[in-house]
């Protein structure tokens, strides 16, 4: 049987923790986004759209002491405060993960609320409350277009966007042994759509492509949802 409990995580669990005090209920919200319109001759039609994002809520405490209830052992209650609002500040998603006896929950989330107070006289416990909101990734699109034969129109194909991932490109890049601007733009966003936006943050000339030395330090744009 699945441990019964949530983990909170980000960065691609570069950082996170199960949550000590497991909460005695989350609340998930799934709304829909139709809408009713009056039409003549029909009266009242309800146009059925693409449902909201779930939402998820819960209540809990991270303890001052290890009491007997606590599904693992807690660390300081202010080390999750901290953490929490650090990874706020960053404006990217985490991963929410929940495991119980009737269903499992494994999504990214922003967390759009985190509330918390000190409880006084209970040895330092702090009570929170929170709300996450799932998170869909996307990305840019690379378009080509392509010129067709004769007189037929270009064509404009699609590129495939870039993997889904929780993980936070880095900022920089050093050059290794085997690497161009292409092969970068792979490592760091998944996709080789950024090459040209490389080459104009850090000043590359054409002529410069084919001799980059190894160990240059690159910086690499903001781009898509890494903004």
């Amino acid at each position: 049987m699945a441990e019964y409990g949530i983990w909170l995580s980000f960065n691609n669990q570069e950082e996170g923790f199960q949550i000590p005090v497991t909460p005695a209920s989350i609340e998930i919200s799934e709304g829909g986004n139709s809408k009713t319109y009056d039409v003549a001759a029909l009266g009242e039609i309800n146009v059925i759209k693409s449902p909201k994002l779930s939402e998820i809520n819960f209540e809990s405490e991270f303890p001052g002491t290890d009491y007997p209830y606590c599904v693992t052992t807690p660390k300081d209650p202010f080390y999750y405060v901290e953490l929490i609002n650090k990874w706020r500040a960053t404006k990217r998603p985490i991963r929410f993960v929940f495991t119980g006896t009737a269903f499992d929950i494994n999504m990214a989330a922003s967390i759009e609320s985190f509330d918390w107070k000190e409880v006084a006289g209970e040895q330092g416990d702090i009570q929170y409350s929170m709300k996450l909101k799932k998170y869909v990734f996307y990305a840019a699109k690379r378009v080509v277009v392509t010129q067709a034969s004769g007189s037929a129109p270009a064509v404009v194909q699609q590129g495939q966007p870039a993997r889904p991932t929780d993980k936070q490109p880095p900022k920089t890049y050093k050059l290794a042994p085997g690497d161009n601007l292409w092969t970068v733009s792979k490592k760091a966003f998944g996709t080789d759509a950024y090459v040209n936006e490389i080459q104009k943050l850090n000043g590359i000339t054409d002529a410069q492509l084919k001799k980059l030395p190894i160990g240059l330090e690159l910086q690499l744009p903001k781009v898509g949802n890494y903004a």
